[in-house]
C-alpha cells in the first residue's frame, strides 16, 4: 500500500455515534471523484445535470394538474359550439393533461438514465474501498488477525460494501436533489399563495425531520445488537464447518446446533425489534405529514370559498405536497438508512485506519542475498510487555549451513520463525540476513527470499496445481509439474482421475497430512529461496510418512541455508548446530553426539523421546506375538515405565549420519 493509501486511511474515522454525514460524504468523495478516472468524473456531472433537470420535470408537473382543472371548471359546465372543439382541444383541459402525462413520463426518463449512469460510479466507489480493506487487512500484523474471527472479518468486509453502496447513492442520487426540489417548492408556494402557507410546510418538515431524528436515533441501538448477533451467529457456523472433523470425531452435531441457535435466537429478538421500531418510525412519519397535508387543504378550501383560490388551486397544493412527500419522506429514510449504514461501516472505516503494526522503514531498500547467512543477534521479544518470549537470544547460521532449535513447548521456537518472516518487530537486538537488518529492508523481498514449510500446511480450495504454483505464479504447468515431481507426490497425483486440477477440498482437507506436507515442499521447491525455514514440519506425521517427507526435506535444503525448528530429536541429528532453547534463553548448543554427551536438556528430550519409541515398539511386539490385536493392551503408562527399564540410558540408535562419523 502506497503512503498516499496509508494516510487516505487515516482519514477515514467514521462512527454512528458521532460522525456526521458531511465527514462521511468527505471520507468517500475520493472514491466518488477519483482523479485517475476522467471518465467517471464525466459521469458524476451528467447524473447531476439529468438530477436537476427531473427535479425541475417534477416541479412543473404539478402546475399543468392545475392548469387542466382551472380550464374544466371553467368549461365543464356549458355545452362547446362545434366551431369552438378544436380550440378546446388544444388549448385547455386535453393538452394540459397531455403534458401532465408528458411531464411525468419525462420525470421518470430522466430518473432512470441517472441512475443508469450513475450506477457505474457508485459500484466503482464500492469495488474501490473493499479492495482498499481487503489490501489493508492483509498489511495488518499477525497480531491483529490472531485476535480477530476470520467470519466476523468477511461479515465487516460485507456489509462495509453494501453500507457504502447505500451511502453513495443516497447522497448523490437523490439527498442534494432533495434538497433543491425542497427549496423549490418552498419558492413555488410563497409565489403562487402566500407566507402562512411557507410557514405551515416549515414547520411540518421541521417536526417531521426532529421525530425522525429522534426516532432514529433510537433504532441505532437495536440495529447494532442486530449486527452484532449476525456476526456472532455467522462466527459460529464457520468455527463449527471448518473444525467439521472434530464435530464428528465428538458427536457434538447437536451441541453444535443448539450453540448456533442461540445465536439465531439472539439475532431473531433484535430483528423483531429493529423490524418492530421501524413500523412505528413510518406511521409517525405518516401522521406527522398528512396533518400538515390537510391544514394546507383546509387553508386553500377557505381561500376558494373567499374567491383568493381556485379549483386549481386546491389541486394544485395537494399535488405539490404529494410532491412533497416523497422527498420529504426520502429524508428521513436517509438519515435512518445512512445511520445504519454507518453502523455497518464503521467497523469497516476503524480497520482502515489502523495503522499497519510492521511497515517498511522510510527508504527502505530491497533485500540482497548474496549467499543466505542468518544472524540473531541480542534478540528480545515478547507479546506481552509483562511476558517475555526470548530474553538476549544470539546464534547465526552459516551461509548453505542447517541450524536446528529445539526445546520444550514454550521455549520460543516458533516465534523464531516469526521474527525472521518479520510479523512483529523486536523489542530489542537485531536480526541479519548477509549484513543487513531485515528492519531496514523491504517485506516484500525478504519474504521473496524465504521458503516456508509450516507443520500445519493450510491449502487454498482450489486444485494442487493452483497450490503448487502459489509458490511462483509465473511458473509454467512444466515447471510445476517437476516440482511436484521432486517433492515426491507427481506419482499421487497423476493417479488421481484429475490429475493437478483435483480440487483440494477447505483447507486442503481432502488430502491427507502428509500429501498435503508434499505440495507445502513443492511450492517451496518452484520458489527456490535462497533460505529455507522449516516449523516443525514433520512432527504430525508417522515414522513411515516423516521418513519420506524427511528425504525429501533434504534433498529441498542441499545448498541452502536452512532454519529448522524441531519437535522430532531423530529428524535434526544430522544438523551443523542444534540449539537447545529453554524458557525463551540458550541453555545448550552444538552437535547431536556433544549435546547428548553433556547428559543436559537435550540428552533428557532425546532419552523421553526414545522411552515412548520403545513403548510404541513393545505395543506393536505383544500385538503380534499374540497373533491377532491386542483387545486389552497394558496402560501406555506402565509399558514406557517398562521400556524405561529395559532401554539403555542414553545411547542414541545409530543412524547414517552417526556411522559415517
Amino acid at each position: 500500500m502506497t503512503p498516499h493509501h496509508v494516510q487516505a486511511n487515516r482519514n477515514l474515522q467514521v462512527s454512528a455515534d458521532s460522525g456526521t454525514l458531511i465527514s462521511t460524504f468527505i471520507s468517500l468523495w475520493p472514491s466518488i471523484w477519483p482523479h485517475e478516472r476522467p471518465d467517471l468524473k464525466w459521469r458524476v456531472a451528467g447524473a447531476f445535470a439529468l438530477l436537476l433537470l427531473a427535479k425541475l420535470a417534477t416541479i412543473v408537473t404539478p402546475f399543468t394538474f392545475k392548469w387542466a382543472a382551472d380550464a374544466l371548471s371553467g368549461h365543464g359546465t356549458a355545452p362547446v359550439a362545434a366551431n369552438e372543439w378544436l380550440v378546446w382541444v388544444v388549448t385547455a383541459p386535453i393538452a394540459m393533461t397531455v403534458a401532465y402525462a408528458g411531464m411525468r413520463i419525462l420525470m421518470a426518463a430522466l430518473t432512470q438514465l441517472r441512475d443508469g449512469i450513475f450506477a457505474q460510479v457508485a459500484m466503482h466507489a464500492v469495488r474501490r474501498l473493499a479492495y482498499r480493506t481487503f489490501v489493508h487487512m492483509h498489511e495488518l500484523s499477525l497480531r491483529f488477525h490472531l485476535e480477530r474471527k476470520t467470519g466476523g472479518l468477511t461479515r465487516v468486509l460485507e456489509r462495509g460494501r453494501n453500507a457504502i453502496e447505500t451511502i453513495v447513492r443516497m447522497v448523490i442520487v437523490q439527498l442534494i436533489p432533495t434538497i433543491i426540489e425542497l427549496l423549490m417548492v418552498l419558492g413555488v408556494l410563497m409565489w403562487q399563495f402566500d407566507w402562512r402557507y411557507v410557514v405551515a410546510i416549515l414547520i411540518t418538515v421541521v417536526v417531521y425531520m426532529t421525530y425522525t431524528y429522534k426516532a432514529t436515533e433510537w433504532r441505532i441501538g437495536i440495529r447494532r445488537k442486530m449486527n452484532d448477533s449476525d456476526t456472532d451467529a455467522n462466527v459460529k457456523a464457520i468455527d463449527s464447518l471448518l473444525n467439521y472433523e472434530t464435530v464428528k470425531y465428538f458427536g457434538a452435531e447437536e451441541r453444535e446446533a443448539a450453540r448456533y441457535d442461540r445465536s439465531m435466537a439472539r439475532y431473531e429478538d433484535a430483528s423483531v425489534k429493529a423490524y418492530t421500531s421501524l413500523a412505528v418510525l413510518n406511521a409517525g412519519q405518516a401522521t406527522i405529514f398528512s396533518v400538515g397535508l390537510g391544514a394546507t387543504m383546509v387553508m386553500c378550501a377557505f381561500g376558494i370559498k373567499n374567491g383568493t383560490n381556485t379549483v386549481g388551486d386546491f389541486v394544485l397544493i395537494n399535488a405539490m405536497m404529494i410532491q412533497l412527500y416523497q422527498p420529504l419522506n426520502f429524508m428521513g429514510m436517509v438519515y435512518r438508512e445512512i445511520k445504519q449504514a454507518l453502523i455497518d461501516i464503521e467497523t469497516m472505516f476503524s480497520i482502515l485506519s489502523r495503522d499497519p503494526e510492521i511497515k517498511d522503514a522510510p527508504g527502505a531498500a530491497p533485500l540482497t542475498v548474496t549467499s543466505g547467512a542468518i544472524k540473531f543477534e541480542n534478540v528480545r521479544f515478547s507479546y506481552e510487555s509483562d511476558r517475555p518470549i526470548l530474553k538476549g537470544v544470539s546464534f547465526e547460521v552459516p551461509a548453505g549451513h542447517t541450524v536446528a532449535v529445539v526445546g520444550p513447548s514454550g521455549a520460543g521456537k516458533s516465534t523464531i520463525s516469526r521474527l525472521l518472516f518479520r510479523f512483529y518487530d523486536l523489542s530489542g537486538g537485531r536480526v541479519m540476513i548477509d549484513g543487513q537488518d531485515i528492519s531496514r529492508v523491504t517485506q516484500k523481498s525478504l519474504r521473496h527470499a524465504i521458503g516456508m514449510v509450516p507443520q500445519d500446511t493450510v491449502l487454498f480450495n482450489d486444485t494442487i496445481r493452483y497450490n503448487i504454483r502459489y509458490g511462483r505464479w509465473e511458473a509454467t504447468d512444466a515447471e510445476v509439474e517437476e516440482a511436484a515431481r521432486l517433492a515426491q507426490i507427481d506419482g499421487f497425483i497423476r493417479l488421481s482421475p484429475k490429475g493437478y486440477e483435483t480440487e483440494v477440498g477447505e483447507r486442503g482437507l481432502k488430502l491427507s497430512g502428509g500429501e498435503k506436507q508434499r505440495v507445502a515442499i513443492a511450492r517451496t521447491i518452484l520458489k527456490a529461496p535462497p533460505i529455507l525455514l522449516l516449523d516443525e514440519a514433520t512432527s504430525a506425521l508417522d515414522s513411515h510418512t516423516e521418513k519420506e517427507i524427511q528425504d525429501a526435506l533434504e534433498r529441498v535444503s542441499r545448498g541452502r541455508t536452512t532454519l529448522v525448528i524441531a519437535h522430532r530429536l531423530s529428524t535434526i541429528v544430522s544438523a551443523d548446530e542444534i540449539i537447545v532453547l529453554d524458557k525463551g534463553e540458550i541453555v545448550e548448543r552444538g552437535g547431536h553426539h556433544a549435546l547428548l554427551a553433556k547428559g543436559g536438556l537435550y540428552a533428557s528430550m532425546w532419552n523421553r523421546q526414545r522411552e515412548a519409541e520403545a513403548a510404541r515398539e513393545k505395543l506393536a511386539l505383544i500385538g503380534e506375538g499374540s497373533g491377532a490385536p491386542n483387545r486389552n493392551p497394558p496402560p501406555v503408562e506402565d509399558t514406557i515405565s517398562a521400556a524405561a527399564d529395559t532401554a539403555p540410558p542414553v545411547a542414541p540408535r545409530e543412524t547414517p549420519a552417526d556411522a559415517a562419523e
